[in-house]
């Protein structure tokens, strides 16, 4: 009797990019199963009523892909694990000054692990997520690489994720530009083929993350960071502020009403004086920064010369690397603003080969 076909799990989001790269498993003859994580209780919130990724409506976007294309689905619960690596992380980075990455963090932790667990334990030998990226074999090492479509490519977010893991994911997106992902879902007929994108993090669906942050840190009984002064370069006050958690470093818009009309960025969060400083761009630009918290998708190295990313549509820049145990030195050739809690990931041409996040 022949062996049963290996099982295909497909990540769906409730998304359209997702939905077709499951679809496009279908069609190739894989023998697929639906899966999405419940990640966050959005009801009552915006993002019950869709758009969102993993909210109520998109658990349901998924499970009408899943019937349209005859595969079974299930529906994982994995809020309490969500809660504790990505919102708690959220709320604590910017409650001490630094800017977190969320969906680095659910890469790392959510995706990556408990889901590829549960995938496992269904049968699966392979996990398929609608991500814009690629894994690449090369000479029996898997790499993970950008997706063609510079302007969709996630593999910035992607770097946490555990390399050994590397073998079992696939992101059949990755060769494809986002025109064709669309064209794509519509020949296959998909429900969900015109559905816009998300653009906001999950969790906080009307984008007010200092709001947000304010209500969970009220919600755990925290200390909020109280007001304070908005200072320039020569220490001059030139405005107020109602939290430094509202703030991140590079920050132009939202300033408040100073008392100048210059043009001015943050260029230093300070949570123990609750002061923000602000001066010009070149002020919060630097050549040097620390990465903490180093983790490789490639064979570990001392010192390298590479380019390194430090916003998701930032552009790499030539950088010496100095590695010392879980942390990098990095001096960039050129100066960037690269806010704390922001990740930094390490690029050898289109191939990632570590990441971590800004030090302070």
């Amino acid at each position: 009797m022949p062996s049963p076909t290996p099982v295909t799990v497909a990540a769906l989001s409730g998304g359209v990019d997702s939905a077709t790269a499951a679809a496009l498993l279908v069609e190739q003859g894989h023998r697929v199963v639906g899966m999405t994580m419940r990640l966050y209780d959005a009801r009552g919130t915006a993002a019950s009523s869709g758009g969102r990724c993993c909210g109520p409506r998109d658990v349901e976007d998924a499970r009408a892909v899943c019937a349209y294309l005859g595969i079974p689905f299930y529906v994982i619960d994995l809020a309490g694990e969500f809660a504790g690596a990505v919102v708690d992380d959220f709320v604590e980075a910017y409650l001490a000054g630094e800017t977190p990455n969320p969906c680095v963090k659910c890469n790392q932790h959510i995706k990556f692990t408990p889901l590829l667990d549960r995938a496992r334990a269904i049968g699966a030998d392979v996990l398929v997520t609608g991500h814009y990226a690629q894994i690449l074999e090369r000479g029996g090492e898997h790499a993970l690489a950008r997706g063609v479509d510079a302007s969709k490519d996630q593999s910035y977010f992607l770097f946490s994720m555990p390399a050994h893991e590397l073998p079992s994911v696939r992101f059949p997106l990755g060769g494809l530009t986002k025109d064709q992902v669309r064209a794509e879902a519509a020949r296959l007929g998909l429900p969900n083929a015109a559905k816009p994108e998300s653009q906001e993090i999950c969790f906080v669906p009307d984008g007010d993350y200092a709001g947000f942050v304010s209500a969970q840190a009220l919600r755990r009984g925290r200390a909020m960071p109280g007001p304070g002064a908005i200072v320039g370069d020569d220490g001059a006050v030139l405005g107020r502020h109602d939290g430094v958690h509202r703030f991140t470093l590079g920050q132009h818009r939202g300033l408040g009403n100073l008392t100048t009309k210059d043009k001015l960025f943050v260029t230093a969060i300070d949570t123990e004086r609750a002061e923000v400083r602000v001066g010009p761009r070149a002020a919060a630009e630097r050549r040097e920064l620390q990465i903490r918290d180093l983790r490789w998708l490639s064979t570990p190295q001392r010192e390298l010369a590479a380019s390194v990313q430090v916003r998701h549509r930032g552009t790499p820049i030539a950088a010496d690397v100095v590695v010392d145990g879980d942390r990098a030195g990095v001096r960039l050739a050129e100066p960037t603003v690269a806010a704390p809690g922001q990740a930094a990931v390490i690029y050898e041409g289109d191939r990632v080969l570590a990441g971590g996040w800004v030090a302070k």
